[in-house]
């Protein structure tokens, strides 16, 4: 019975989530009751919280974790300073006339935005107020502009650089530390989180073309969904004014990232020192709004911390039940071997996709079925990539995706529920589609990184 400790605090960390309760404290609370229950009845070793302290100080010591609230900033600055709309007016400009034109503008400032602020939350809930009621204006059927804006909204899990990348990386470094060192392999090269940059751009292209392929099959297939709108002339300078800086901003911090010449958190920095410059020039970054940005700034990246602390405890405690052990054998016991297990894990973070967000996820899940995956030999950036766009489709899949309510809160009462329901299906058939590519082709989020390291 004591064996099933392990699972029986996963159930109970799920069921008390659906109920509402704070992530961090859910985390950390189960995973003290259990430790304590577990002392009174002789079957947990108290001698084991006291490398919980270690714990949090290699938090602390953790280099690439400095990155998070550096993107955070990079993205709110951006986010505050109206630059994602100045995009969109003036891509819609360049697009209108043609097919799907307004849709295909969503996906590509959807796009850049995905790769500023990396929070799905905040890229659904801005492209939904910026151009969902202009969308339904121009005549779009309301199940296809809605399922375009929650489905770029996710890009945001894969186009880098994100922060669920910088989060998702470091948790899979340190299960690659583990599973060699249990391997007996001292000293492993641990993962990078740039490493994880790079694998996710072929990925993120395909993902995006796929989008925009499915849009213009359906403005030439129902003209009505997807009306083409009117031809306005362009301006270019505005283009360009609108369209370079950002750009600029992101090909400099990931390029910095891919040379060598920065490490993630450095590109952070450059990335955020870059995003107050370009708001500045533009006026767009007084002391109000600076205050407001760092506010903003200080809530995420205390609420990452937080469930990482909570995290961290529960992991501690769950390992001290046998939870590895367990997770050990019912994974070298699935018929297929590692592609029984790895089907199983992606099946696993697609369902909990539905009612845990993408941060209890990678400081939940991924230490505790990583280490057992990466034992048995599967490459760590294939695998990071491939829960980053599980993850994705989890989001926008109903009834529970994150996604959904992100954007019923902002849409109008006009647009039907079941509207948005029906409108992100197809592209949930598109990313899986590319999951099922990815895994036929690992190759596809592992060619890049090893040309680089060369």
């Amino acid at each position: 019975m004591i064996e099933l400790v392990p699972l029986l605090m996963f159930a109970v960390i799920c069921a008390l989530l659906m109920f509402g309760y704070p992530v961090a404290f859910t985390l950390g609370g189960t995973a003290l009751i259990a430790a304590g229950l577990g002392i009174v009845c002789g079957v947990f070793d108290a001698e084991l919280l006291r490398a919980f302290p270690d714990r949090l100080y290699g938090i602390m010591q953790n280099g690439t974790l400095v990155a998070v609230p550096l993107f955070v900033l990079m993205g709110v600055i951006l986010q505050r300073a109206k630059i994602a709309e100045d995009l969109l007016v003036n891509l819609t400009r360049v697009f209108m006339g043609a097919r799907a034109g307004m849709a295909i503008s969503v996906v590509m400032v959807g796009t850049l935005l995905a790769a500023s602020t990396g929070i799905v939350g905040a890229t659904v809930v801005t492209m939904g107020l910026m151009s969902l009621p202009t969308m339904l204006k121009q005549g779009y059927a309301p199940n296809l502009a809605t399922g375009t804006i929650c489905a770029t909204g996710t890009l945001g899990q894969i186009i880098p650089p994100s922060i669920a990348l910088v989060l998702l990386g470091d948790t899979l470094s340190n299960a690659y530390q583990q599973a060699q060192l249990s391997a007996g392999i001292f000293n492993p090269k641990p993962i990078s989180v740039g490493d994880l940059f790079i694998g996710a751009i072929i990925p993120g292209l395909l993902l995006v073309a796929a989008y925009i392929t499915y849009l213009l099959m359906i403005s030439r297939r129902e003209p009505a969904a997807a009306p083409p709108g009117e031809r306005k002339a362009l301006e270019p300078w505005p283009l360009l004014h609108s369209l370079l800086p950002p750009i600029t901003l992101m090909l400099v911090v990931l390029g910095s990232i891919m040379t060598g010449a920065a490490t993630p958190t450095e590109a952070a920095g450059i990335g955020a020192l870059g995003a107050g410059l370009l708001a500045y020039s533009r006026g767009a970054l007084d002391w109000a709004r600076a205050g407001a940005v760092g506010r903003s700034t200080l809530q995420v990246t205390a609420m990452v911390f937080a469930i990482l602390i909570g995290a961290s405890l529960f992991s501690l405690v769950f390992r001290g039940y046998g939870g590895e052990e367990l997770v050990t054998g019912i994974f070298h016991s699935l018929p297929g071997g590692v592609l029984g297990a790895t089907l199983l894990v992606m099946v696993m973070i697609f369902l909990l996709g539905f009612i845990l967000d993408f941060f209890e996820i990678t400081f939940v899940v991924v230490p505790i079925v990583g280490p057992v995956l990466l034992a048995m030999g599967v490459d760590p950036v294939w695998l990071g990539i491939m829960i980053a766009i599980n993850l994705q489709t989890s989001f926008l899949t109903p009834p529970f995706g994150f996604a959904l309510f992100y954007l019923r809160g902002v849409a109008p009462s006009s647009v039907a529920t079941s509207a948005i329901y029906r409108g992100v299906i197809p592209f949930i058939a598109i990313q899986l589609l590319i999951l099922c590519v990815l895994a036929l082709w690992p190759s596809l989020a592992t060619w890049l990184p090893a040309m680089v390291a060369r």
